[in-house]
């Protein structure tokens, strides 16, 4: 348009892109959790770790998804 600075505004597809990793951050997260509660369970022969890994997982799943959502344009 007229008098819009192209630099202003991010493309269409840019801005469909890192919205849409929104929706594959926080089951990522999770799951690597998981994997790696999973693993120290195995390791050092406990029950409980995943738990703790899922629940990590979920925090930092969070934490990536406000970042990416309040992200200033660059």
């Amino acid at each position: 348009m007229a008098g819009e600075d192209p630099n202003d505004k991010q493309s269409a597809a840019i801005q469909w892109a890192r919205y849409s990793q929104v929706a594959f951050i926080i089951p990522a997260a999770v799951v690597v959790g998981l994997l790696l509660g999973k693993l120290l369970d195995y390791w050092l022969h406990t029950h409980w770790l995943f738990l703790v890994g899922i629940i990590v997982g979920s925090i930092a799943g969070f934490v990536d998804m406000i970042r990416t959502i309040t992200r200033q344009k660059t």
